[in-house]
């Protein structure tokens, strides 16, 4: 090629890759310090011989029965709040669902997600005593669905730190306000919200990446009770006023009962919303009708089966559902395979630093109902995988502000990883380059990743880059740019 060609070339590709670059600028999301799971493609523009993979819980001891004569085989939709160093459990009791049995909300708590105490409140008499664990029993049609948060919206008043919504079956939404936790009182009008069936689990919280409130709740497919049970969205800017509801979009996957949603901020990244759902399936039996009916004394739960599922969301009305296949199964015995078994508890709690604790319904409708707890590693959701043979991540271009690049990861003694971060054309950044990268192998919740120069990377905070991530024998499961 001749020089004036040759300066030609340089100049109109140079041209071309601006114009990228500028192109690409305008759309490129700013992570800041914030953690990254891999529980959907948001950060991903390409993988090579790598995986999404579903990690599935370890089921450890139970974490209490429903044992107490207010509780019973029919307690159901546990919610756990952390409070500085407290978890809060929050639960119904219900001990038959014969016409007149009153449901209440029953009361539990822990330091560590372990050991759990039901302690005697004083709240209210119930069977002519006021000890009990019973926070709230107004009245039944209240406590069917309780489902309170802590409000960390900035600023909210004190006597209202504590909110919960509840569905009144057929009617709406009421709302409940407690400044401790343990006493609660009305709030607002009788009904905050009626576009909805409500006759499950519904769930609300402030978001902290939305700046609002939000709340998932039961709809159906078609009128009424009919067609199938589905999830919508509606937000709020007061928890009193609220837009009108959109049906939640799961992606064009094929539509299954979702009897809970399980929706909400996971703790450590908690611009994420996971999903910890219920799928129902109301006609697939486990059992012949004798041995269920063996099982459970009332024909309407002698039939029917459950399993948990994950799902993820951002905020907008789509639930990510890459994985169909259950999150968790129900269990080896007949008593794990019953009806309306198997609903997981909206919220987690954090293990020993490298564990977080989910908890679900076991054995409901029999005399031996309980809530189980489960185990998974932090951020354990979801991974990159990489087989023994190399495979290769590219993001979509980001910013990030941070001075170190911290990951949580796994990988067999054969395995490894090792980090570029490149310029948006995919062109390494001098001392970032895959070459220099140190190699990463090992088991660690919070590893930083150094090249030979060193792991700060503070001077391209602010700036757009790309990841690149090659990988043998290993499990990726989060990052973030921390200072």
């Amino acid at each position: 090629m001749s020089a004036p060609l040759t300066r030609l070339f340089v100049f109109v590709t140079a041209l071309t890759v601006a114009h990228f670059l500028n192109a690409e600028e305008t759309s490129i999301p700013d992570l800041k310090d914030r953690r990254e799971l891999f529980v959907d493609e948001f950060i991903i523009e390409s993988l090579d011989g790598l995986s999404l993979r579903l990690h599935h819980p370890k089921r450890e001891e139970p974490a209490f029965a429903f044992d107490n004569p207010w509780e019973g085989r029919f307690s159901a939709y546990p919610t756990i709040i952390k409070d500085d160093d407290l978890y809060r459990m929050y639960y119904r009791g219900l001990p038959n669902v014969e016409e007149g049995t009153v449901a209440v909300t029953c009361y539990a708590e822990s330091g560590d997600g372990i050991h759990w105490t039901k302690p005697n409140l004083g709240v209210y008499e119930i069977n002519g005593s006021k000890e009990n664990n019973v926070v709230l029993a107004l009245d039944d049609k209240y406590s069917r669905s309780f489902s309170p948060l802590l409000d960390t919206r900035p600023g909210v008043p004190s006597e209202r730190r504590f909110k919960a919504i509840t569905g009144v079956e057929g009617n709406g939404l009421a709302a409940f306000v407690s400044e401790d936790g343990i006493h609660w009182n009305r709030w607002g009008p009788e009904l905050i919200f009626t576009q909805g069936q409500f006759d499950s689990h519904n769930v609300a919280f402030w978001s902290a990446s939305e700046e609002q409130y939000v709340c998932y709740f039961r709809t159906w497919t078609g009128e009424g009770y009919n067609g199938i049970r589905t999830i919508s969205r509606t937000t709020s800017d007061d928890f009193l006023n609220w837009t009108d509801p959109v049906a939640m979009d799961f992606g064009g996957t094929p539509m299954e009962h979702l009897y809970t949603n399980g929706t909400h901020p996971y703790f450590r990244a908690p611009h994420i919303y996971v999903g910890l759902a219920k799928r129902f399936f109301p006609k697939k039996a486990a059992f012949e009708g004798s041995v269920a009916e063996s099982l459970v004394d009332n024909p309407k739960y002698a039939i029917a089966s459950s399993d948990s599922i994950f799902m993820s969301t951002r905020g907008d009305n789509r639930y990510d559902r890459t994985f169909m296949e259950a999150f968790i199964r129900p269990g080896e015995t007949q008593l794990d395979w019953v009806a309306r078994d198997n609903t997981p508890a909206l919220g987690l709690a954090e293990g020993d630093g490298r564990e977080m604790y989910l908890y679900r319904m076991s054995h409901y409708a029999q005399p031996t109902a309980h809530l189980a707890r489960y185990s998974l590693r932090l951020d354990g959701f979801v991974s990159l995988h990489a087989p023994y043979a190399h495979g290769e991540l590219v993001t979509k271009p980001f910013q990030f502000e941070g001075r170190e690049l911290e990951i949580n990861y796994e990988s067999s003694a054969a395995g490894e990883l090792r980090f570029e971060l490149q310029n948006l054309d995919g062109s390494p950044i001098s001392g970032y380059g895959l070459e220099s990268c140190n190699s990463i192998f090992g088991n660690e919740i919070e590893r930083i990743v150094s090249w030979e120069n060193g792991s700060d990377v503070s001077k391209l905070s602010g700036k757009p880059i790309r990841m690149r991530v090659i990988m043998s024998d290993a499990d990726f499961y989060s990052f973030r740019f921390r200072w």
